[in-house]
């Protein structure tokens, strides 16, 4: 039996219906407990000291949402029993439920595989304990942690050799942990496949006199496949530096807003990452209040390697002129791709102020691109009456307006682009717009 977060209590016990019907079917299912994967689920509603007096001693998953919950001496009863549990998912911990149930996983858990701590306080986030797990999880293989501080984390992280999934989200300022420290742990987890670093705040940043320079060697994560980082660019410019990830595949980048993006070691890591050399298509998403883009491949079997980085900023001048920096500074290889698509979030009410983007701007952005032979623009203010074409071929097919063609041919000499075809899904109002910015020398 999977023991998948998402199975309700009800599936996971159902091996509970078997017992039931009669001895000789009870007495084999609990003579084969490890074959059959009998588990137990406490959660803060189930009443724990009368599940652990009917049932033998398996193996405990504790899980539930603690706010709001009057059920936390239920879940300290079951982690009571620290030598059979092997997975704990909580969520919603306050002050009060974190202080009890952090308290009770002082003791070491050697079974543990599974942990998921989340906390949505709005006030003084719960503090993990230097001592939690008794400073040791040998067995542990996921472990995410969200709103938590954990002053221990870097001894903690030493232990888990054997760790695949590590999610620490949502870092409060008072949890930062420095790009030497999380190099330092990152280097010794071989197995780790997945990893997510999120901080709150823009505060959580290297201080500019203590980054270092480059070292003479890199620490190699051999098994991770994807990278999700939140924060600070000045941050991952200094984690990246240190490291090399040769089966990466995919990496997604939210950068906080600020007014430079300057990314050069970015850029040196994602040019050393052999799935990263063949984008050959990247894509623009512009809404209320962020910017990303996307490269992609089209030819790759399978799940396409995908690396995207995004900003939170409002406005089209500021968007245009970030992604700009972070096409310019961050990202290699824009001169392999070939397709261009330029379009609004599905649920954008952006406008666009066009006689606002100075056409320096539009320039900074197309540069890089200097092999493009498709330009889509979708939306940027347009609403549609016509469905969208639904593949490529379709999109050179449609009649061009006097406009359209105008447009395309100013972008295209405008950016040197060798475009074979253009499809604009855009109003004519943008390529008047366009058309205008682009002819202005």
């Amino acid at each position: 039996m999977d023991v998948n977060p998402s199975y309700s209590k009800i599936e996971i016990e159902s091996w509970q219906l078997l017992v039931r019907v009669c001895r000789r079917w009870r007495s084999l299912v609990f003579g084969s407990p490890r074959r059959l994967n009998l588990r137990l689920v406490c959660t803060p509603k189930t009443p724990t000291s009368d599940t652990l007096d009917v049932w033998p001693a398996l193996p405990l998953l504790i899980r539930g949402n603690m706010n709001p919950s009057p059920g936390v001496d239920n879940i300290i009863a079951a982690l009571g029993q620290n030598n059979r549990v092997c997975e704990v998912f909580l969520s919603g911990l306050a002050d009060r439920e974190s202080e009890k149930v952090l308290g009770a996983m002082r003791v070491p858990f050697p079974e543990l595989s599974e942990l998921w701590f989340s906390s949505h306080d709005s006030g003084t986030p719960p503090v993990a304990p230097d001592s939690f797990l008794g400073g040791s999880a040998p067995q542990l293989r996921t472990f995410q942690l969200s709103g938590i501080p954990f002053p221990g984390l870097p001894k903690l992280l030493l232990s888990t050799t054997h760790l695949v999934l590590l999610f620490l989200s949502n870092i409060p300022h008072s949890g930062y942990v420095s790009p030497e420290e999380m190099v330092a742990l990152l280097s010794v987890l071989s197995s780790l496949q997945r990893f997510h670093l999120k901080f709150q705040s823009p505060q959580s940043r290297p201080a500019s006199e203590s980054r270092r320079p480059r070292p003479p060697k890199r620490s190699v994560i051999p098994s991770l496949n994807y990278f999700k980082f939140k924060g600070a660019i000045e941050y991952l410019e200094d984690l990246v530096t240190f490291i090399d990830a040769p089966q990466l595949c995919d990496l997604d980048i939210d950068l906080f807003n600020q007014v430079d993006f300057d990314g050069p070691r970015l850029a040196q890591f994602i040019s050393r990452t052999p799935t990263f050399g063949a984008h050959d298509e990247a894509l623009v998403i512009l809404g209320d209040t962020a910017v990303s883009i996307e490269l992609k491949c089209r030819a790759s079997d399978g799940s396409p390697p995908l690396l995207m980085i995004g900003t939170l900023c409002s406005g089209p001048v500021r968007q245009l002129s970030s992604v700009a920096q972070i096409c310019n500074s961050c990202l290699p290889f824009l001169s392999r791709v070939e397709d261009l698509y330029i379009q609004e979030h599905l649920y954008s009410q952006l406008v666009w102020n066009y006689d606002a983007i100075d056409n320096t701007i539009w320039l900074e952005f197309l540069l890089p691109f200097h092999s493009v032979k498709t330009l889509s623009i979708r939306g940027l203010g347009a609403r549609y009456r016509d469905r969208p074409p639904r593949n490529r071929r379709d999109r050179g097919v449609a009649q061009p307006t006097e406009d359209f063609c105008r447009g395309a041919q100013a972008i295209g000499t405008f950016g040197g682009f060798p475009g074979k075809y253009w499809a604009v899904h855009c109003s004519t109002r943008t390529l008047r717009s366009l058309h205008h910015h682009f002819c202005l020398e």
